[in-house]
């Protein structure tokens, strides 16, 4: 039985293009059961997720994927990230009376400008710039990997607030054709017949019908789903080392202006971490975070 949450890799046989498909379900509700999202919004944030896990389907590393995008519209900031076990946590804020029906991306996002960064755990941080100027953010995002000096890429997102579904092509080094016109012909061929899908044919059918739909006179074949699922990665421990990070002093005035608590919430699950006198003095002590302080949320 296919899992709920899972991206899944194919293979052309007969050409050098690979590509992924994401189908998110119970990642994306936990994602927007944590705030109240306006429909343009919480389908924006979606589609991000779902290509945020395609990338991280496409890239070999063990460490963080993190999109941000910002703008001077009604959501100023959207952030999703994706870790190389395909834990996935987003959030979108918003000005819920500047969001029109039917809103597009340019509507939400004016002015926007999309960060992605590849954070590993061993190895040097990389971020590329997207300027949010297409119509959709798949369309944005095949136009930065159309212009960047990696390979030639295409995404097809669509999210309805109940699934994030998402379809990525990547054309691969020559090895089966070295002529590069030839290659050219292939790949415009492949994502020509992507272009044929519609939204409703993403987000309601199974992969092996996708691919049956677009490339049944094409050898592909199509590897094991891997499993995706929501998690946050805030804790009691990462909470503690933000106030160390401040240094003692500060913590204690902090302390003092909250009336003995400090509440830390963690603006993704909702999660709050609560910090008295006798765990601030034992944080500072070097006797570490774990007490008998709840958290609540």
């Amino acid at each position: 039985m296919t899992p709920f949450d899972y991206t899944q890799r194919f293979l052309f046989d007969e050409t050098d293009v690979r590509g992924e498909l994401a189908l998110l379900e119970r990642s994306y509700i936990e994602v927007l059961a944590k705030h109240t999202y306006p429909e343009p919004v919480a389908q924006l944030l979606g589609e991000m997720l779902a290509a945020a896990a395609l990338l991280c389907g496409t890239l070999k590393f063990d460490g963080l994927l993190v999109l941000q995008a910002r703008s001077s519209g009604a959501v100023p900031l959207l952030i999703v990230e994706c870790s190389s076990s395909r834990e996935v946590r987003g959030i979108a804020r918003y000005d819920a009376e500047a969001i029109p029906a039917n809103a597009t991306l340019q509507d939400l996002m004016p002015e926007g400008v999309l960060a992605i960064t590849v954070d590993p755990t061993n190895g040097q941080r990389y971020q590329g710039i997207v300027p949010l100027e297409g119509q959709t953010l798949a369309e944005c995002l095949s136009g930065y990997f159309a212009t960047s000096e990696q390979l030639p890429t295409r995404f097809w997102l669509n999210a309805d607030g109940r699934r994030a579904r998402g379809l990525l092509l990547q054309q691969l080094p020559a090895d089966k054709h070295k002529d590069k016109e030839v290659r050219e012909a292939s790949w415009q061929h492949l994502t020509t017949l992507a272009d044929t899908l519609t939204a409703e044919e993403l987000l309601s059918l199974p992969n092996e019908t996708v691919l049956h739909r677009l490339y049944h006179e094409e050898a592909v074949r199509l590897f094991d789903p891997q499993l995706v699922h929501f998690n946050c990665s805030c804790s009691r421990e990462r909470s503690a080392n933000a106030l160390v990070s401040l240094g003692q002093a500060d913590v204690e005035l902090l302390l003092h202006e909250q009336g003995g608590q400090i509440e830390i919430d963690c603006q993704f699950c909702n999660e709050r971490y609560l910090f008295d006198a006798a765990d601030v003095a034992q944080i500072f002590a070097g006797g570490g975070s774990q007490t008998p302080q709840e958290t609540r949320h």
